[in-house]
């Protein structure tokens, strides 16, 4: 059966990670255009003043965070100590690295399981605890479609993000949270126009000859000279979240959703799992049948 979520009438308190740039940016000034009370967070605030004095003169709040510090969901208890209650918490804060995967150091493979995995799965152990108790809150994890369909370079990052939302733990606690009246929301994502492909990192370990002239290298080239294109529009994309969180627009009778794919790349990568998927049934879907235990 459907679960049916409601909603308080009145400014929702949201705490929105990684704002100092693209989809944080953008969401955080459209939740504070909507009359909403905004948290935002960035690792240094101090490197983007003219966006922390934007934001807190409209009312809102910017504050340290570093989703890789092992004690970042203190955050989340001082602020509801504070009598800020956290109804909204958007896990948003990430980062990519291109690479092969017999390429990655463990302290880069490491370093983003933090950022994409670990610092979020923090904030979320600790902000559903209070949610549960008020029988509210909403949780929206901003994945990508290399969870679902990563493109070689991408392991890593493919990992992390499918290890918090579309392979693991986020349709794990949607499931245990529902009764609380706590939704989990993941956006998958596909390329947007928030300034990733200016900002590659590349691995530190040099690609191996053998990958010359592959795919591997096309993409890391193609990442690292400025040619990468996206096709979606950051605001666009952000609107349609905020729709969807507050159940309005788009969003209205559709709070019982899980996912929110948004991006017309993401609509073809999410078909090439599905083809993939079905083809694994139709080749070997008599084997998955027939591999159970005999009744006596």
């Amino acid at each position: 059966m459907t679960p049916v979520y409601t909603t308080p009438k009145k400014p929702l308190t949201w705490l929105i990670t990684g704002c100092s740039s693209g989809f944080g940016l953008s969401l955080a000034r459209i939740v504070q255009a909507n009359g909403h009370n905004l948290i935002a967070t960035s690792r240094k605030p101090s490197d983007s003043p003219d966006l922390v004095a934007e934001v807190e003169g409209k009312g809102g709040k910017w504050i340290q965070l570093d989703v890789n510090d092992l004690d970042c969901d203190k955050v989340i208890e001082e602020l509801e100590g504070q009598g800020q209650p956290v109804d909204v918490l958007v896990n948003n804060a990430g980062y990519c690295i291109y690479n092969p995967a017999e390429s990655f150091t463990d302290n880069e493979a490491r370093a983003l399981m933090e950022t994409l995995y670990f610092g979020p799965s923090r904030l979320i152990r600790a902000v559903v605890k209070h949610q549960r108790q008020r029988r509210f809150g909403i949780i929206v994890n901003m994945s990508s479609g290399a969870a679902l369909e990563a493109n070689p370079t991408m392991g890593p990052y493919a990992a992390g993000k499918g290890a918090l939302d579309s392979l693991g733990m986020s349709k794990a606690l949607a499931k245990e949270v529902e009764s609380f009246n706590i939704r989990v929301l993941t956006v998958l994502l596909g390329t947007f126009n928030t300034g990733m492909g200016n900002a590659t990192i590349l691995g530190q370990n040099p690609l191996p000859d053998d990958y010359k002239g592959s795919m591997s290298e096309k993409i890391m080239e193609f990442m690292s000279t400025g040619k990468f294109a996206p096709n979606g529009d950051k605001d666009k994309a952000m609107k349609a979240v905020y729709d969807v969180v507050v159940g309005e627009g788009v969003g209205k009778d559709h709070e019982a959703e899980r996912a929110l794919p948004l991006g017309r790349d993401l609509a073809g990568r999410i078909q090439v799992v599905q083809d993939y998927l079905s083809h694994s049934m139709e080749v070997f879907g008599n084997v998955c049948n027939n591999v159970h235990l005999e009744e006596a």
